[in-house]
C-alpha cells in the first residue's frame, strides 16, 4: 500500500483511560517497534498484530503509545499516543498532567504498520540520552480479564542517544528563479547581501536577530569570509541561530554571462562557505546587482542553487538614512516578500538601525519572520 503522509497533530495525554469496553477480536498487541533520530526529528514506527486505525482503538478504549522514560529509575515521563483527529490520525503526549497539540507526519505504509515524525525540540526533548518502549493496553473483556492488558516492545526499555543534529545541505526545488514566496500566510524574508563585513561587524546583526527571536538569510562574498570571519565562528553562530547562508559569488562580479566564470564565482564562494562552517553547502545564490540571465539561472540550478530575488528593496545601499529604509521596507512588505537589504559593501550603521524597527512593526501586523529556505518550504538535511 502507498503511504500517505497526513499533516497530524501531538496532543499531549496522561493515563491510558482504558475501561471495559469489549474489543473486536484479538486484543492489540505490539510486533515490533523502533525509535530514530533524523536530524531535529524523531521517526517512530511499530507493527501491530492486526489492522488498525485510530477510531478504532480509541472506540475500544484501546490505546496505542510511545513512551518516553527516564533512564535513571524508567519513570515514564510522557508519553504520545495514537488518537483520531479531524478524519485523520494524531499522536497525544501526555506529561506533568498537561494536555497540548503539536506538529507530526503520520504515515501508513500498510493497514497493520504505523510511521510518526515529529520535532524533538516540540516535546520539550534535549540532546542526551532517553529511554523508550511501545505499548498497547486494551479493556480487560479483551484479554479475557478482569483488569486491562498491555504489549510492550521491547520487553525492556531502549536506549537512544540523541545528537546535536549539523546541518549541512538545503535542497533546491522548482523553480529555479524566485522574487517572492508564497502568498499564504504571513511570512516574511529578511535577507542581508555582501558581507560578512567589519562596520558594523556582522556580529551587531546577529545580536539584533537573537535578541528579537528572528531568522535572517545571508548572502556571503566568498572572498570576504577569510577576512572578516577567519575562524568561521560568525558563520556557524548563523547556522546555530536557524538563520540561513547562501551563495553570492567570491568578488561580487556581474554574472549575467554565465559561463565557467559566473561557475567558478559561485563554487568558490560554496567551497569558502563549507569550510567556514565545517560542512555547511548553501543551495541558495543572488546574483550581485541583481543581474541575471536566463543562462545564469539555468547555470545555477546546474550547480543545484535557486536564484534568489526580491521584491522589497529600501536601496539601504545608497544610505538613504535610517528612517527612509525603515519606512520601505514596512510599506512595501507583503505576504511572502523577500527584503533585500545588505550587511556589507560598505557602512552599514544605517540598516542595522531601521533593523529593530521593522521587527517590531511587521510582528505587530501578524508577520512570522522565516528564513528563504523556511519561505520556499525547501527540505534542510541534517548529519
Amino acid at each position: 500500500m502507498k503511504a500517505v503522509a497526513l499533516v497530524a497533530a501531538l496532543a499531549v495525554v496522561v493515563g491510558t483511560g482504558a475501561s471495559t469496553s469489549a474489543w473486536a477480536g484479538s486484543p492489540p498487541t505490539v510486533q515490533w517497534a523502533s525509535l530514530a533520530q533524523s536530524g531535529q526529528n524523531l521517526v517512530w514506527r511499530a507493527q501491530l498484530n492486526g489492522p488498525f486505525t485510530a477510531a478504532g482503538l480509541t472506540s475500544q478504549n484501546a490505546t496505542f503509545c510511545l513512551l518516553i522514560e527516564r533512564i535513571s529509575d524508567g519513570a515514564v515521563n510522557q508519553q504520545l499516543c495514537l488518537a483520531p483527529a479531524n478524519r485523520h490520525s494524531a499522536l497525544v503526549v501526555s506529561y506533568n498532567g498537561q494536555r497540548r497539540t503539536i506538529g507530526a507526519t503520520i504515515t501508513r505504509p500498510s493497514a497493520t504498520t504505523f510511521q510518526a515524525t515529529f520535532p524533538s525540540g516540540a516535546i520539550g526533548l534535549q540532546y542526551r540520552q532517553l529511554a523508550w518502549q511501545t505499548q498497547t493496553t486494551a479493556p480487560g473483556p479483551a484479554c479475557g480479564s478482569a483488569s486491562a492488558c498491555t504489549s510492550t516492545y521491547p520487553a525492556r526499555a531502549e536506549v537512544l542517544d540523541l545528537h546535536t543534529p549539523r546541518l549541512i545541505g538545503c535542497k533546491a526545488a522548482e523553480p529555479a528563479f524566485v522574487s517572492r514566496g508564497p502568498s499564504r500566510g504571513r511570512m516574511v524574508a529578511l535577507t542581508f547581501d555582501d558581507g560578512p563585513w567589519g562596520s558594523p561587524p556582522t556580529s551587531a546583526f546577529l545580536n539584533v536577530l537573537e535578541r528579537k527571536h528572528v531568522v535572517a538569510t545571508f548572502f556571503e562574498i566568498g572572498d570576504q569570509i577569510g577576512t572578516f570571519d577567519r575562524s568561521g565562528a560568525l558563520e556557524r553562530r548563523m547556522l546555530r541561530d536557524g538563520d540561513m547562508i547562501g551563495d553570492h559569488t567570491w568578488s561580487h562580479p556581474n554574472v549575467a554571462g554565465a559561463g565557467s566564470f559566473a561557475a567558478g564565482q559561485i563554487s568558490s564562494t560554496a567551497g569558502a562557505i563549507r569550510r567556514a562552517t565545517r560542512g555547511f553547502t548553501p543551495c541558495l545564490f543572488r546574483a550581485p546587482y541583481g543581474a541575471v540571465s536566463p543562462a545564469l539561472i539555468s547555470e545555477a540550478r546546474r550547480m543545484r542553487f535557486t536564484t534568489i530575488q526580491w521584491d522589497v528593496d529600501p536601496r539601504d545601499w545608497s544610505l538613504p538614512g535610517t528612517d527612509a529604509i525603515y519606512n520601505t521596507v514596512v510599506s512595501t512588505v507583503r505576504p511572502g516578500s523577500i527584503v533585500l537589504q545588505h550587511f556589507g559593501g560598505g557602512p552599514r550603521y544605517e540598516t542595522l538601525a531601521a533593523l529593530p524597527r521593522e521587527i517590531d512593526t511587521l510582528r505587530h501586523r501578524g508577520y512570522k519572520f522565516v528564513t528563504v529556505t523556511q519561505l520556499l518550504g525547501y527540505q534542510l538535511i541534517y548529519k
